[in-house]
C-alpha cells in the first residue's frame, strides 16, 4: 500500500485531534468532580441549585465552570467585592475621621458650652477606640464641659430603614443599620457565667448602659452545650419603661453549666442614648465633668476645633470585614466609595446611589463589566444582591494581580484556622493553604477565595448554592476544596 505525503498529513491532524480530546476530556471544564455531586445529591441539593467556577492562577482556562454564568445570591461573599474595591479606590492606609469641637469658649480646661461630635462613617469606632477618642480629648486638657454633646450624623444621607425588615430580629446587631457617627456598633454584650456552687448563672452586661434594667430568671442546667445554647433562653425587650427611655432585658429559660462562659450581642439602644451613656461613663472615668444631655443635629457654625480622632487603617479593619463577616463595617465601608477617593466625583453627604456607581465605575476601569451584578447594601445581608460564580471569580483573578493582592488575602479567614473559616477543614490537608470568605443566610451558602494544591499551584474558588436545603451543602463545599488540593 502506497502511503503518500496526504496520507501522512491526514494521519498527523488527526493524532493532534486525538490528542486533543484527551486533553479536553483530562480537564472536563464543565463537570462537576465526583465527590461534590455525590455530596450535593446526598444533601437533596441539585446541581442547578450550584454555580462553581475554579480556575488556576496563570492558566487561560478554568478547571471547573457549573452554572458559572447563572446570577446568584451570593450572601456575605459579596463583602470580597466591597473591600476590594475599598482597597484599591482609598488605598490600604486610608482612615476615617471623627472631629471634636466645641461650641463656645474654652476657658482653663472648661468648654462654656457644647461638645460637638461630628461623624465621617468610621466602621471602628467601637468601645477601644471609643475610648480612645476620649482619652486624647481628654489630653487636651479639657477637662469639664458645661453644655451638651451634640451628635452629628449628617455625613450620610440614606433612608432610615425598619432594622428588623430583613428577618424580624431588630435587636440583633448584625441588622444595625449604619450610622455617619456609630458608636461601638450600639452593641451590648451579655455574658453568661455559670456558677455551680451556687446553682445560678451570672449576667452581666457591657458596656452598662445608664438605661439598661437587667432582669435575670435563668436557670443552671447541667445538659450538653450546643451551637443551639441560646435556644433554651428566651430574651424578652421591652422599651420606654414607666415614661423614660429605659430599656428592660428579661432573660426566661435555662444556661447549661457545661457551657462555661458565652457572650451574646444585642443593639438595644438608640444612637443618641446610647453615645450619651457611653460618652458620660468613659468620660467620668477619666477625671471629666459633664451633666448635660445629648442632642443630635447638624453641627452648628462658629465652631472651636478641638481635635481630629483617626480611625486605624482601611487594611486593618478590612480584616475584621472579612474574616468575622462584620455587616455594619462592609455596608459604612460601601458608603465610603461614593465620597472618599480618586474614582469619586461628588463627596458628602454619603448615598448608596453614588457608592453604587463608583463601585461600578472602579469594575469598568479594571475591565470588568458584571452585567448582572446587583448591590444593595455592600455587606450580603440581602435577598437582592447578585453576582454569578464566573465573574467572582475573575474578580479574584484581577485581585491577584493588583497592588493591594496581600492586604486583600491576608484579611480572608484561613481553613481550620481562624474566622469563620476556624472549624472547617480541621484535620485536613486543606487546613491552612486555603483563604476562603464564607457566607451564610436562609436558603444560600456561599465560598469563595483562594487556595494552594498539594503541588503548589494556586486556584481561585467560588461556588454558590442558592436552595432550600443549602444549610446542608458545606460538606459539599469542603469535598470540592480536598478535590482540588488533591489534583
Amino acid at each position: 500500500m502506497k502511503i503518500t505525503h496526504l496520507s501522512v498529513f491526514v494521519l498527523f491532524i488527526l493524532l493532534l485531534a486525538c490528542q486533543s480530546v484527551h486533553l479536553l476530556a483530562d480537564q472536563q471544564p464543565y463537570q462537576i468532580p465526583v465527590p461534590v455531586k455525590q455530596k450535593l445529591d446526598k444533601a437533596g441539593v441539585p446541581e442547578s441549585a450550584a454555580g462553581i467556577y475554579v480556575h488556576e492562577i496563570g492558566a487561560d482556562l478554568p478547571i471547573i465552570a457549573v452554572n458559572a454564568d447563572v446570577p446568584m445570591n451570593p450572601a456575605s461573599v459579596m463583602k470580597l467585592v466591597t473591600t476590594y474595591a475599598g482597597l484599591e479606590v482609598l488605598g490600604p492606609a486610608y482612615s476615617w475621621q471623627t472631629i471634636l469641637y466645641g461650641h463656645g469658649k474654652i476657658e482653663a480646661g472648661v468648654l462654656h458650652g457644647d461638645l460637638v461630635i461630628k461623624g465621617y462613617g468610621d466602621p471602628k469606632l467601637d468601645l477601644e477606640n471609643f475610648w480612645l477618642l476620649i482619652h486624647r480629648l481628654r489630653q487636651t486638657g479639657l477637662h469639664e464641659i458645661t453644655g451638651n454633646l451634640i451628635l452629628d450624623y449628617s455625613h450620610y444621607d440614606i433612608p432610615d430603614d425598619d432594622p428588623g425588615a430583613f428577618d424580624g430580629q431588630p435587636y440583633r446587631t448584625y441588622n444595625i443599620l449604619p450610622e455617619a457617627l456609630l458608636v461601638n456598633y450600639r452593641s451590648t454584650a451579655l455574658h453568661f457565667m455559670p456558677e455551680p456552687e451556687k446553682n445560678v448563672v451570672r449576667v452581666v452586661a457591657d458596656p452598662i448602659p445608664d438605661s439598661l434594667v437587667l432582669l435575670n430568671n435563668l436557670k443552671l442546667s447541667n445538659r450538653t452545650c450546643g451551637s443551639d445554647w441560646r435556644s433554651f433562653m428566651d430574651i424578652e425587650i421591652q422599651t420606654n419603661q414607666e415614661g423614660s427611655n429605659h430599656m428592660l432585658v428579661t432573660l426566661n429559660g435555662s444556661f447549661s453549666a457545661q457551657c462555661g462562659r458565652r457572650s451574646f450581642l444585642l443593639g438595644l439602644h438608640d444612637s443618641a442614648t446610647y453615645t450619651r451613656d457611653l460618652f458620660r461613663r468613659l468620660w467620668s472615668q477619666q477625671g471629666g465633668v459633664f451633666k448635660g444631655d445629648v442632642v443630635v443635629a447638624k453641627a452648628p457654625a462658629n465652631l472651636v476645633h478641638i481635635k481630629t480622632y483617626h480611625s486605624p487603617p482601611l487594611a486593618e479593619i478590612i480584616r475584621g470585614i472579612n474574616k468575622f463577616s462584620n455587616n455594619i463595617a462592609a455596608r459604612q465601608l460601601f458608603l465610603t466609595l461614593g465620597t472618599a477617593g480618586s474614582i469619586s466625583r461628588s463627596r458628602a453627604p454619603a448615598t448608596l446611589d453614588k457608592s453604587e456607581q463608583a463601585l461600578k465605575q472602579w469594575l469598568a476601569s479594571k475591565q470588568l463589566f458584571f452585567p448582572e451584578l446587583v448591590v444593595e447594601n455592600g455587606s450580603g445581608l440581602s435577598r437582592n444582591e447578585r453576582i454569578s460564580a464566573r465573574h467572582m471569580g475573575q474578580l479574584l483573578l484581577t485581585a491577584f494581580q493588583s497592588p493591594v493582592m496581600p492586604e486583600f488575602i491576608s484579611s480572608m479567614p484561613i481553613a481550620a484556622a481562624d474566622g469563620t473559616m476556624r472549624n472547617r477543614m480541621t484535620g485536613t490537608t486543606v487546613s491552612g493553604v486555603a483563604h476562603m470568605k464564607t457566607g451564610t443566610l436562609n436558603s444560600v451558602r456561599a465560598l469563595a477565595g483562594y487556595m494552594l494544591n498539594k503541588s503548589g499551584q494556586r486556584f481561585v474558588v467560588a461556588i454558590f448554592v442558592n436552595h432550600a436545603l443549602a444549610d446542608r451543602s458545606g460538606v459539599a463545599m469542603d469535598a470540592l476544596l480536598q478535590w482540588i488540593y488533591d489534583r
